[in-house]
């Protein structure tokens, strides 16, 4: 028989700990406001107020209410300023938001190669379960991106949940010059996804004929 979970919630002393959390928060309207203004500082690379926020004791690992840590916000838009205060200030590199993001995948997506450099030298993870830096940096077709991230021994092949990989993502966004850089670097031209599809039957479905032609001359099946 399988035994039923505990339902902690009941449990007396967390059930205190909860109530006190929220009436204390709902006490503190000041605390809610720097919050606020915090999530906007960062949000808008406002600098300066987001390291006093920082200085006043805000969390550097704060979650916006969207699910993402503030870090990733910053990342995917370049913001180095408020990065640079962030990390200073000890925030995670490795927070991951509701979807299973970081800041290295945000950074990685968006092209920002100075960024991603800032992460990985800060103990960013490229590779592991799941969505990968190097996925999203194909994904977007940024090569500098990919360059960097496979001299730092990212795995070519690692494929998201669903079986899909950097190559297809270029493939699938139709990123000619990523798909090159990756066939050049080894990449599997035969992967398959759960959903039975593979680099040349997306290049097929999106009308990209040299694209196809390339995957054919690299070995690719149908």
């Amino acid at each position: 028989m399988t035994r039923p979970l505990r339902n902690h919630w009941h449990t007396p002393p967390l059930r205190f700990l909860a109530v006190v959390a929220v009436v204390a928060a709902c006490a503190s309207p000041a605390a809610a406001d720097m919050y606020d203004d915090y999530i906007f500082a960062v949000s808008n690379d406002r600098v300066s107020l987001v390291k006093e926020l920082l200085a006043k004791g805000v969390d550097p690992n704060a979650v916006a209410p969207n699910g993402e840590p503030v870090l990733i916000i910053a990342a995917r838009a370049g913001y180095a300023g408020t990065v640079d205060a962030l990390l200073a200030a000890k925030a995670n590199v490795n927070a991951r938001s509701k979807f299973g993001d970081t800041a290295i995948m945000a950074s990685a997506l968006s092209g920002h190669l100075d960024l991603v450099k800032k992460f990985r030298a800060r103990g960013a993870e490229i590779d592991g379960a799941g969505w990968t830096p190097l996925i999203y940096a194909a994904t977007g077709g940024q090569d500098a991106v990919v360059t960097y991230l496979l001299a730092e021994g990212a795995n070519i092949n690692a494929v998201s949940p669903n079986g899909t990989s950097a190559l297809m993502m270029a493939v699938r966004e139709g990123k000619g010059p990523t798909v090159a850089l990756l066939l050049a670097r080894g990449a599997n031209v035969n992967q398959r996804n759960q959903s039975g599809a593979t680099p040349l039957s997306w290049a097929l479905r999106g009308n990209e004929p040299d694209m196809a032609a390339a995957l054919r001359r690299a070995g690719a099946k149908e």
